[in-house]
């Protein structure tokens, strides 16, 4: 496994320090360090695997046992992205961002992908992950197409009263929500917001250049007209068989009337602007 010399440093002074923890059962790591392609800007994705019987007691003391074991900066619990078990931190210096995730031992065999194993106390940790195979993030276009429409509405509606940091904030979310994740898939790859867009999907990332705009409300209703544009057609790229299919095969049920009028009041909204400020 290669890191660069930072992330190497790091782990090689830490997971010693881990391993002196009786109720850490093993040590694993995810993400571009895992893969293979890390650089100088990548995160350290660390799983720490923990005895069942000593979880509860682990999570309380979580922060003051990473500030055991690294020269911890600063570190905050990520439940504001649906993972109280993960610690978010930044060690050093040289100050190096590490995702810390404290698992159950009977749970690290539910994963999205296949970690790297980089410690195990009992050699059992392999066998685990050979029981059960990853579940991949799925894109639930059903969800999306549910709300996309409401959403557009909503982006007119603050674009129509002026209020332009709403709209940039809502074609943010857009394309972390919905763009995003349908460009990765279009790739062929795991729908993580817009993460990596640049790499995995380049043409993708390219059309997405279109829903950004500077503070100025026909720009901004020129970006919601594109994202609108792309979520139809890469969207359309789902038709399969005289169906839209979701990541799972499951049926889409397209709401229609709500994307022809969401449609159209966005394009009033856009007319109305322009004749105030031709006015």
């Amino acid at each position: 496994m290669d890191a660069p010399s930072p992330h190497s440093r790091f782990l090689g002074d830490t997971l010693p320090r881990i391993q002196q923890d009786a109720r850490v059962t093993g040590v694993a790591i995810t993400g571009s360090i895992a893969t293979g392609q890390p650089d100088i800007y990548s995160d350290v994705d660390l799983i720490v695997i923990i005895d069942d019987e000593a979880f509860g007691a682990v999570m309380e003391e979580r922060l003051a046992l990473i500030g055991s074991w690294t020269a911890l900066v600063s570190g905050f619990t990520g439940e504001h992205v649906g993972e109280p078990r993960l610690v978010i931190a930044l060690v050093g210096p040289p100050l190096l961002h590490v995702d810390f995730k404290f698992v159950r031992a009977s749970d690290f065999a539910e994963r999205v992908e296949d970690p790297y194993i980089l410690w195990d106390r009992h050699g059992r940790l392999a066998d685990s992950l050979a029981e059960r195979p990853p579940t991949p993030r799925s894109l639930d276009l059903q969800w999306i197409e549910d709300r996309f429409w409401t959403w557009v509405h909503y982006g007119a509606t603050k674009l129509g009263r002026g209020e332009l940091f709403e709209v940039i904030s809502l074609l943010n979310h857009l394309r972390e929500t919905v763009l995003g994740p349908l460009a990765a898939r279009r790739a062929g790859a795991a729908p993580r917001g817009v993460r990596h867009l640049e790499s995995i999907a380049p043409d993708e990332a390219r059309d997405l250049r279109t829903t950004l705009c500077g503070y100025d409300r026909r720009d901004a209703g020129r970006a919601l007209l594109a994202a609108v544009e792309l979520y139809r057609r890469w969207l359309d790229g789902r038709w399969l068989e005289g169906r839209w299919l979701d990541d799972a095969g499951a049926t889409i049920e397209r709401r229609r009337q709500a994307e022809e009028l969401a449609v159209r009041y966005l394009h009033d909204v856009i007319d109305q602007s322009a004749g105030q400020e031709a006015g």
